[in-house]
């Protein structure tokens, strides 16, 4: 059942003022507004928790994110229910996001039992060594402390209240405060009963984690300043990112932003295989930039393609696929809002032209198509704006020497995707070395849309696609942002933290 209330603690706490949420469809509920006395609840909670569970065995930890994954999937059903009601996504999506939420906590789990992530390396003491002895020495990664995590618009469950960033900080010891996203306040709550309830199975400190909501910007600055937080994992705008990542880097103690904030996740096209499959290859983008109603980050918004006949066929080929998708629902007012003002800037930046418009109004979204040249791309750096939606645009170039220029022109990504032909590999290879330093994520012949949950995934790429390119925000890899490296000098076996006995 909704209480509409905090979790704090293990106690579900309620406010003196409450929003109330706008599904797309079913009824509204109310919902206490966080405020910075739930806040700074929550994370002095965390902090008493973080003695404990920062040593905590790592079976111990393991046993948690296991446990959090089976009382997910019991209240599999409500929380299906109320995702779809609050986003307007279809079942199965909301029920495959499920399956990835609890696959990548138990994922977690059993990446901390192997305890490859620890890092674990000793230098043995050489005493008899001239000029000067050395001392015997440990290295590990250890837990920073606790950690401020964001709920995602976009995925409900994969990328907020249990997500990606709350497992790894869980997994490598970090209490974890939620702010809820306002767009899904119930599905996060029955989320947080899951977490709770295992919490409390397990008779651990309920510190450990906490749920507060939103409603207003005072408990998101609140948590970014507060002394006792080490991190904060964020997926959302460029805007909303780089104003917190401002206020973490303005505290007295300045600490880490992980910011995912999107990127147009451009695709090169090259001759080759433009000229053998441009027709697919057309209508492969159109599934790909519609699916979800283009609410992806890694939507690929972009494709680059050299002029002529081969380049126009992909063109009218991605277009009559675009034009017979139907309109779908945005996840919030406010995104199909946004949607709307990134059309009118692409629509009105010079040297761009209409190959496909539609109508869409309110929360529905309805695909468009808009080409440029390499020229007008380069001479307009809004066109590398990301827009959250199902819009693609063309750059036509005219020879691969401006496909270079253009390549060069991008800023950070978090994908990048070359589409060859063995015949185009001398221009693959001169490609790949440029997107690298571009995205964290280079795909051939595929299209970015589906994030696999893996020890190899990198979901993450250089500013503005994320705060910090040398993270993840999806995989294994992922908890390293929540650790850091401690050297224990001459500390007696005894002594010494239980992973390194």
């Amino acid at each position: 059942m909704i209480t509409g209330k905090h979790l704090i603690a293990g106690e579900w706490v309620a406010g003196d003022t409450t929003f109330a949420s706008d599904p797309s469809t079913g009824p509204s509920h109310d919902y206490a507004v966080g405020t910075a006395a739930h806040v700074n609840a929550a994370v002095e909670a965390a902090e008493d928790a973080f003695w404990s569970f920062g040593y905590s065995s790592r079976a111990d930890r393991a046993a948690l994110l296991n446990k959090i994954a089976d009382e997910i999937d019991a209240r599999g059903d409500e929380i299906t229910e109320i995702g779809v009601q609050e986003s307007g996504l279809p079942e199965a999506r909301l029920q495959g996001e499920r399956g990835r939420t609890v696959g990548q906590l138990r994922l977690f789990a059993t990446h901390i039992l192997a305890g490859d992530y620890l890092d674990r390396r000793h230098d043995e003491a050489l005493p008899d060594r001239a000029p000067l002895p050395r001392p015997d020495m440990h290295m590990m990664q250890r837990p920073i402390g606790p950690v401020a995590v964001f709920g995602a618009s976009n995925f409900p469950l994969a990328f907020s209240t249990a997500g990606g960033d709350t497992a790894a900080a869980l997994a490598a010891g970090c209490p974890v405060v939620v702010k809820g996203h306002s767009a899904h306040p119930g599905t996060a709550e029955i989320v947080a009963q899951a977490i709770d309830a295992a919490i409390k199975a397990l008779d651990m400190h309920p510190g450990i984690f906490s749920l507060v909501q939103g409603g207003t910007r005072e408990a998101a600055q609140t948590l970014v300043k507060h002394p006792l937080i080490k991190a904060v994992g964020f997926t959302g705008s460029l805007f909303g990112g780089r104003a917190l990542f401002d206020l973490c880097a303005q505290r007295p103690e300045p600490i880490p932003f992980f910011g995912e904030l999107g990127s147009v996740n451009p695709m090169f096209l090259l001759p080759n295989a433009l000229g053998a499959r441009g027709e697919d290859l057309g209508k492969g983008w159109s599934g790909s930039l519609t699916m979800g109603a283009g609410q992806f980050c890694t939507n690929p918004g972009v494709a680059v393609v050299m002029e002529g006949p081969d380049a126009d066929a992909f063109i009218a080929a991605a277009s009559a696929a675009l034009e017979a998708t139907p309109s779908q629902l945005m996840l919030t007012d406010g995104i199909a809002k946004a949607y709307r003002a990134g059309r009118d800037r692409v629509k009105g930046s010079a040297g761009v032209q209409e190959v496909l418009t539609t109508t869409c109004d309110m929360r529905n979204a309805t695909p468009y198509l808009y080409q440029t040249t390499g020229a007008a791309w380069m001479a307009n750096e809004e066109l590398g704006e990301e827009v959250f939606g199902p819009l693609g645009l063309v750059v036509t170039v005219k020879d691969f020497d401006e496909m270079v220029a253009v390549a060069k022109s991008f800023v950070g990504q978090l994908t990048c995707t070359i589409h060859m032909d063995d015949a185009d590999a001398d221009n693959a290879k001169t490609l790949l070395p440029i997107i690298e330093r571009k995205a964290g994520r280079i795909l051939v012949n595929g299209f970015p849309t589906g994030v696999e949950v893996s020890d190899t995934m990198v979901h993450g790429g250089p500013y503005p696609a994320s705060t910090n390119f040398g993270a993840t925000s999806v995989g294994t890899l992922a908890i390293r942002r929540f650790l850091r490296p401690v050297c224990y000098q001459n500390v007696p076996a005894n002594v010494l933290p239980a992973d390194l006995g």
